[in-house]
């Protein structure tokens, strides 16, 4: 048995055994960054507090202005701002700067929630209001808890990501009276058949897993869906303050 360089007792024979660390080798930049991350939910929480009801839409940067995907996304974004609907999206171009222009159009409120990255291009300039994050997972709270629903259009890995997670929440209960809907059908077809053949088929999720996201590309159906969830939730938040 020999002993580490880091004066840690190696059981098998090795000096040069790394060291586990340990909460004590916490560097101070470690914990100052907690106080940055405290900062992010502090300003997303005091800035975003008095927008709902919203909505977040998602969907790909690379998508261009003269793309049908780019024109339903001004469609959708307008049609749910004259409802009442403040809209979020991730800030930067593609599908978020369609859904900054629509809601725009429609006389809502305009949000972007900016992710610092040095390969992105800049917020795009359809937004009211901008907030920036350094983590992801900051910015990511504050779609979900400040939306009544999500709109996903077709995108890469981040619009997935954000797809996905909120399906689990809803999945599993942790938010309830939440639409998350999907439009793009030649885009999502092949997904879903994937899901069902191989999730549903191997047993990976339940047959009622399949309704936990609607497919459409009608942006009236997307208002009405919209329009029924955040009904449900206003009443049972009613229910829950009476019980």
């Amino acid at each position: 048995m020999a002993t580490s360089r880091d004066g840690v007792v190696d059981p098998e024979g090795h000096d040069d055994a790394p060291r586990a660390r340990s909460m004590q080798d916490v560097a101070p930049k470690d914990t100052w960054t907690v106080f940055k991350i405290m900062g992010e939910f502090v300003e997303g929480f005091e800035t975003l507090r008095p927008i709902e009801p919203a909505v977040s839409i998602f969907g790909g940067s690379r998508v261009r202005v003269n793309s049908r995907y780019y024109r339903k996304a001004v469609q959708v974004a307008q049609a749910l701002a004259r409802e009442g609907f403040s809209i979020i999206t991730g800030g930067g171009p593609g599908i978020m700067e369609a859904a900054n222009l629509g809601a725009r159009r429609g006389g809502g409120r305009s949000i972007g929630l900016n992710i610092r990255l040095p390969f992105e291009h800049r917020p795009n300039r359809h937004i009211d209001t901008l907030v920036n994050f350094n983590y992801f997972f900051a910015r990511k709270v504050m779609f979900i808890k400040y939306a009544c629903a999500y709109v996903v259009f077709p995108g890469g890995y981040g619009t997935l990501d954000e797809a996905f997670e909120a399906l689990t929440l809803v999945q599993t209960h942790k938010v309830d009276n939440f639409p998350v809907i999907m439009i793009g059908s030649d885009f999502w077809k092949g997904m879903i058949r994937w899901i069902e053949r191989e999730m549903l088929g191997r047993g990976m999720i339940a047959k009622e897993d399949q309704r936990l996201f609607t497919l459409t590309d009608d942006a009236q159906e997307v208002c009405r869906l919209v329009r029924e969830g955040w009904r449900r939730r206003v009443q049972s938040n009613g229910a829950s303050a009476r019980s």
